[in-house]
């Protein structure tokens, strides 16, 4: 709820009603034919009143040019997010999607989000300076502009069978505002911004969400993770009547649980397999490198598998030192992280996509949804700081039905709770566990199984409870460490 809202005393009780209506004869099967299919598929779906799954694109009522651009694509039959998602999206409901990375989640919220303002534009065209209908915010640059392009993908298809043409606009740092107003003010149906920009654009009273009917939040355990969550909150202040909000995460910590139960109305909980956990198309290897030989020891990695191949590590300078070492051994690889000017991160990803060069050494900036075709191989240069980072790293491989590798460099370093998160993850997942990691043991491990939830209720790590939780202590200790700290002149500390 945004904070006009509370202070008003206003709730909303029920659902946003569309145009869209479930096939008559979809709806005439009995209860049960729904459960199997959504046991088929696997498919958890928690709430009240959820539409039932639908197996095809065409019982959906997408237009012809819609399925055909989706053929293009190579897609020709919904995945099981898409098949309990779309109906759920479409018939005006609030959702939160769990599902692995690489699940078709984008297409829950894009699809139905055309079909939306194409219904607008139908009944009322978009004048100057209005706008935007829908907005989606995503974590990062590289992942809005993925998004956007897929938007822009199907637009251009709807224009050509001589539909009402939509505008869409992307909204992200690094890219010149005047560029991004001129849509704006020619009146926009569709945003896709990045939170920083975004707050930038609606305090300076470039863009309003007067008729904002729709909002999705992708990726959000990320963005909330990057210390956003206070931004998303005053997003929805500046919202003028109830929206449709999906939030879209590939972990569910609890953070997001309690958000999500402040900012959905009666939402439906799609989930497609555990949260958090892997991909079971990825085979995971994990190998015991000393911090020193990690760097020689990269080139016998790589000679694994095919390119392309995605090296992750931690600092930016590790990115750039191995950017560099792989040049000097005539390997083509490209490098991004947050420290890199919006241009060349563009370049980067752009050179790696059209497979001109083999290696992409990324920070996490690249380990967040974006959607990279036939990665064969994912190394992570070192583990990262917890283990969701890892599960959204290997994620970029075993994508659509493939299978991929994804290695990783371990050694005394690692911290050893993230380390027990790995052991049960891949436990899990059915994987090789090697020697040194199966040694490990934690004195409360004969806990984990306690009570309904498997591990730790707080980060979603399944090698610790939550009174071990390293994010959580972490969190608390930057808590404390800011009491007293609090610049009260500062612009964005609250009115006391």
């Amino acid at each position: 709820m945004g904070v006009a809202e509370l202070a008003k005393g206003i709730q909303y009780e029920d659902p946003i009603t569309t145009g869209w209506k479930v096939p008559k004869y979809i709806t005439a099967y009995p209860p049960q034919y729904q459960e199997n299919i959504r046991k088929q598929y696997r498919i958890l779906v928690e709430g009240e009143e959820i539409p039932p799954p639908i197996t095809t694109f065409r019982e959906m009522k997408f237009p012809k040019v819609i399925l055909s651009s989706l053929k293009q694509k190579g897609i020709s039959k919904p995945t099981p997010i898409q098949m309990q998602g779309l109906p759920a999206v479409l018939s005006g409901r609030d959702m939160i999607g769990i599902a692995f990375t690489g699940s078709g989640k984008t297409l829950v919220f894009v699809l139905p989000i055309i079909m939306f303002c194409l219904e607008q534009e139908k009944k009322m065209p978009f004048i100057e300076n209005e706008g935007p209908y829908g907005l989606i915010v995503c974590p990062s640059r590289e992942l809005a502009k993925q998004t956007f392009e897929i938007i822009m993908h199907f637009s251009r298809a709807l224009d050509s069978a001589g539909y009402s043409s939509l505008r869409s606009c992307l909204c992200i740092g690094g890219i010149s505002v005047r560029e991004q107003l001129d849509v704006v003010r020619r009146g926009v149906h569709i945003m896709v911004a990045t939170p920083g920009r975004l707050m930038d654009m609606l305090d300076k009273k470039m863009v309003n969400l007067d008729i904002c009917r729709y909002l999705c939040l992708d990726e959000a355990d990320r963005m909330i993770d990057m210390g956003f969550e206070e931004d998303v909150r005053t997003i929805f202040s500046f919202f003028k009547g109830q929206r449709q909000t999906l939030l879209f995460s590939a972990t569910m910590p609890k953070k997001i649980q309690n958000f999500a139960r402040s900012a959905l109305v009666k939402p439906i909980t799609v989930n497609v397999g555990r949260a958090g956990a892997a991909s079971l198309d990825v085979i995971q290897e994990v190998e015991y490198v000393k911090q020193e030989a990690k760097i020689v020891h990269l080139l016998d990695t790589l000679q694994k598998t095919a390119p392309p191949v995605l090296i992750f590590a931690e600092k930016k300078q590790d990115v750039d030192a191995i950017h560099e070492y792989l040049l000097l051994k005539g390997v083509e690889a490209v490098a991004i992280h947050g420290g890199k000017d919006q241009e060349e991160r563009s370049r980067a990803v752009d050179a790696f996509r059209k497979g001109e060069k083999d290696v992409l050494v990324a920070t996490d900036v690249a380990s967040k949804g974006l959607d990279f075709e036939n990665i064969q191989h994912v190394i992570n240069y070192d583990m990262p700081e917890d283990i969701e980072n890892y599960v959204h790293r290997i994620g970029r491989t075993g994508r659509s039905g493939k299978v991929g590798i994804a290695t990783t460099f371990v050694n005394k370093a690692c911290d050893e709770s993230v380390l027990l998160d790995m052991k049960h993850l891949l436990i899990e997942a059915k994987q090789k566990v090697p020697p040194f990691l199966s040694a490990l043991q934690s004195e409360n491990e004969k806990y984990l199984d306690l009570g309904e939830e498997r591990g730790c209720s707080y980060c979603g790590g399944l090698g610790h409870r939550i009174t071990d939780c390293p994010k959580l202590e972490a969190v608390q200790s930057k808590q404390a460490s800011n009491i007293g700290r609090r610049d009260y002149l500062a612009n964005n500390s609250a009115d006391w």
